[in-house]
């Protein structure tokens, strides 16, 4: 894309997930979106088949980003403790700085069909094998039990930093997410040694 059109679709995505989290998914008609973006509602085809093309590139984009995040924070020298704490920290504290992001991934992936489901575990992925990664690196040096089962532990973990993140907005954010960091990676660490 050129950046030009790149900047657009972005411009669209932000339109996208203020209006999707104000609204939910099935109340934020592509009109709203494009009216959030400044844009003339054809605009966005575009860029995009239909709403739901525009919830996955959401969740594509915003995901990728994260996972970028997380792999420019982790090095190599990181113990698996360590880039396990780091996820954590980064995925806590970029919900609790945008919570339009995190009502969208959080409680609208939950609403959406079966289908959309799929194709948004898709932009998953790469999260999930990231913690992955994490899990078998520390069961090679020994940090973690040898006899973890990582395929499962990896989804107990994201599962378990999803529902801390959902509880937050539940409560209406009355506490610090970031503040949960310590505590939830603790809980993760007495259970992997």
């Amino acid at each position: 894309m050129t950046s030009r059109k790149q900047e657009k679709f972005e411009m669209i995505l932000d339109a996208a997930e203020k209006v999707i989290a104000e609204n939910g998914f099935y109340g934020s008609q592509v009109s709203k979106i494009a009216k959030e973006a400044g844009i003339a509602d054809g605009t966005i085809y575009l860029y995009f088949k239909n709403k739901e093309d525009i919830l996955i590139s959401l969740f594509q984009n915003r995901l990728g980003s994260l996972v970028s995040t997380f792999k420019n924070s982790i090095t190599d020298e990181d113990s698996a403790e360590e880039a396990l704490f780091k996820v954590c920290e980064i995925h806590f504290s970029l919900l609790e700085e945008n919570v339009h992001l995190a009502y969208v991934t959080q409680i609208e992936l939950r609403q959406s069909s079966l289908e959309l489901r799929k194709a948004i575990g898709q932009a998953v992925k790469p999260y999930i094998q990231l913690i992955e990664h994490i899990l078998v690196k520390g069961v090679a040096d020994g940090s973690f039990r040898a006899e973890l089962d990582t395929k499962l532990t990896r989804q107990l973990i994201f599962g378990a930093m999803d529902e801390v993140v959902t509880s937050w907005l539940i409560s209406g954010q009355k506490y610090s997410l970031s503040a949960q960091v310590h505590n939830t990676v603790d809980f993760f660490l007495r259970g992997l040694k």
